[in-house]
């Protein structure tokens, strides 16, 4: 592996675990601050609507910036962010915080998959896209686990300490072993991404992502409080829940990417979605008693992220067919799709736990996750409608 190549990976790493780690944090935060779980769970939601604004916007700003500098100029606001964080006196400056490391986060995304390709022979370009990538994984089954053990044992600023010292490893080594000089396209002007926002078909994937990860957010924010209050787990319990329910994503991930290539994005949508509403079902049952509640998370967790793979697939698929001239923009807006969802479950999900309270979000969650099943459904019978092919052989990255 090229070691500029491992630098990528180790940012992606950093950047998953700041994104979801505040996911453990939440009642230790809330406790720590005097805030309501809502005011807390808000964090979520604020970083992942900068992820969403800010990348298409800061990435047409910056895109005849050289991407080494880019780069560095990306992971360097990270680390400042998490250092903010980590220095926070109070809620409103670990806002600030988490909207900085937001808006590196869109951005990083954006080119960081277009820099991975750069850094090997172009057979090896999926594989590099992959194994950048895999730093996002590694963060679901490691990172978030670890950085909530810190945070509980430590306090939670620790965890955002930690999490900077990785930025600045990631920075230090995208300096040293970045080549200087990275092959970059003739940026798309900001007016000729947004035309892809007028392509009704792409709109209606967009929604689909959107609704799919918003429904499961609702819940996703509010884990930690669903374990700790009504499953009864502690601090330390939960942590190793979140390994297992990391392991989970790593497995649901791969199952989910063989699924969308065996029976196409469509039909792998469908069962996916279906499957993660019963279980967010199943969970307002099984989370009063621990063992079950266990179970139901290793379940969530295998579920809750495999339309990944298919998600963009989908959307590479149909901007190919509808907007061939932006299948890449196209590709980047279902990441801000997928940010727009998780900022809105997130939020909903705090009115819910506020106005009717937490035992009552995984059922809504699962009632949200459905109408995702129904658009994908929808999208389904327009593209028999219109003659498209059920499968594709394209690949592409993940949507965070």
């Amino acid at each position: 592996m090229p070691l500029a190549l491992l630098a990528l990976t180790i940012s992606a790493f950093a950047i998953g675990t700041t994104e979801f780690v505040i996911v453990g944090l939440i009642p230790t935060i809330a406790s720590d601050l005097q805030v309501t779980l809502p005011s807390a769970g808000l964090l979520v939601s604020l970083y992942a609507l900068s992820v969403a604004i800010g990348a298409p916007l800061l990435t047409a700003l910056t895109g005849r910036m050289p991407r080494k500098t880019l780069l560095a100029a990306l992971m360097a606001l990270f680390t400042v962010g998490n250092l903010v964080a980590w220095r926070s006196p109070g809620y409103e400056s670990l806002i600030v915080a988490r909207i900085l490391t937001g808006l590196a986060h869109g951005v990083f995304f954006s080119v960081g998959s277009v820099i991975a390709t750069t850094l090997v022979p172009k057979d090896k370009a999926a594989s590099a896209i992959a194994t950048m990538f895999s730093g996002m994984t590694v963060a679901f089954v490691a990172g978030i686990p670890l950085g909530t053990f810190i945070g509980q044992h430590f306090g939670w600023r620790a965890t955002f300490l930690v999490v900077a010292l990785f930025g600045l490893v990631a920075l230090v080594g995208s300096l040293i072993f970045m080549p200087r000089r990275i092959a970059q396209m003739e940026p798309a002007p900001l007016a000729r991404q947004l035309r892809v926002l007028t392509q009704p078909r792409l709109l209606l994937v967009y929604a689909m992502t959107a609704v799919g990860y918003g429904g499961s957010l609702i819940a996703f924010t509010y884990m930690a409080p669903l374990l700790e209050q009504i499953a009864g787990f502690t601090p330390a319990q939960i942590s190793l829940v979140l390994v297992g329910y990391g392991v989970s994503v790593a497995f649901g991930n791969v199952w989910g990417g063989k699924l969308a290539d065996r029976a196409g994005p469509v039909k792998a949508l469908k069962r996916i979605f279906l499957l993660l509403a019963l279980v967010l079902l199943a969970l307002t049952f099984t989370v009063h008693f621990a063992g079950l509640a266990v179970l139901t998370m290793l379940a969530w967790g295998a579920v809750a992220f495999g339309n990944v793979p298919g998600l963009q697939v989908y959307v590479v698929k149909q901007a190919r067919h509808f907007a061939p001239e932006a299948a890449d923009i196209a590709s980047g807006f279902n990441i801000a799709a997928f940010n727009l969802g998780v900022a809105g479950g997130s939020s909903l999900g705090g009115l819910i736990v506020e106005r009717i309270g937490l035992a009552h979000t995984p059922w809504i969650a699962a009632a949200v996750t459905l109408g995702a099943f129904a658009l994908t459904a929808w999208s389904g019978a327009l593209d028999q409608r219109d003659g498209l092919p059920a499968r594709t052989a394209e690949a592409a990255e993940p949507a965070y």
